[in-house]
């Protein structure tokens, strides 16, 4: 125990000297931040849908960025900020669930094939497999395709596809670890495999765990943006980001706002996310394959 409150000591004091993990932080909590108190940070909350239909004011449609409308306004007069920042919500909201359903379903995989071995375990990794040799949107996309355009179906669809990036990765982890001496010790004293692989090789593999899921938070973001872009996530009035660029994009070049921050949205929250991942993974000094 006290071995493990001093690694934790030494990895915090690692983290608040690295700048690129702070930053990415820093970017992170505001985006929570932004997505918590939306309604109070919004000033036509009413355009983003909350507490109802989003208003419409056809006699304000188009116009320019101003003090009251600071990215304009669209093709309904509804107020950009103010969809921007109710579209934090839906982004992290889906990066969220994806992640931790791929973790609930990827990590007892990894770890049951990476301990358990034998033929099991080769099914395993072999059903993982042929999910990883295809691209994740495309595959996202052919499980979306079916379904009903919708926010929680794409939201399905990409979680679908992401749990063998995590078996994949556990598995790897587990094979290298199975065989030191705290798990040699674990089984001498009879401990169960249950035991041991979520008691003891588990701890062991989470700074991984926790570097690819900042990484993969904005990717999730990014491909649950491409979905709504295509017309097979949220649907329109929803303000989620991909969505408003696919809206906005047929006003192009003249109406330009109505893409444009949308899209830096969504450079935002993947920047945070990927300059937190990349900060851990220095701090933990760890390589994410």
């Amino acid at each position: 125990m006290e071995n493990r409150i001093e690694s934790a000591k030494r990895i915090a004091y690692r983290f608040r000297q690295n700048p690129l993990s702070l930053a990415g932080l820093a970017i992170i909590l505001g985006l929570v931040f932004i997505a918590v108190f939306a309604p109070y940070i919004a000033r036509h909350p009413q355009d983003a849908g909350y507490m109802g239909e989003p208003a419409v004011d056809f006699a304000n449609r188009f116009a320019e960025p101003s003090w009251e409308h600071p990215f304009g306004t669209d093709q309904a007069g509804r107020d950009i900020l103010s969809r921007v920042i109710f579209g934090t919500r839906y982004s992290l909201v889906l990066g969220v669930f994806v992640l931790t359903f791929a973790i609930g379903i990827g990590v007892p995989v990894g770890l049951v094939a990476g301990y358990v071995g034998g033929a099991l375990g080769t099914l395993l990794m072999r059903i993982t497999d042929v999910f990883l040799s295809v691209p994740p949107l495309v595959l996202a996309l052919a499980v979306a395709v079916p379904l009903q355009p919708s926010l929680r179906n794409a939201m399905i669809a990409i979680a679908i596809v992401w749990w063998p990036w995590y078996a994949r990765l556990v598995y790897g982890e587990v094979v290298s670890v199975r065989e030191e001496q705290f798990v040699e010790a674990s089984r001498g004293i009879g401990a169960s495999r249950i035991r041991i692989m979520f008691r003891e090789i588990l701890p062991n593999v989470l700074a991984p765990i926790t570097v690819k899921f900042s990484l993969d938070m904005g990717y999730a973001i990014l491909i649950g943006a491409g979905l709504g872009f295509l017309g097979l996530g949220a649907q329109p009035p929803t303000p989620e980001w991909g969505t408003m660029i696919s809206e906005g994009r047929v006003y192009l070049p003249a109406q330009w706002w109505y893409s444009t921050f949308p899209g830096l949205a969504i450079f935002i929250a993947v920047l945070g996310f990927n300059l937190l991942g990349d900060g851990l993974r220095d701090v933990f000094d760890v390589e994410v394959k």
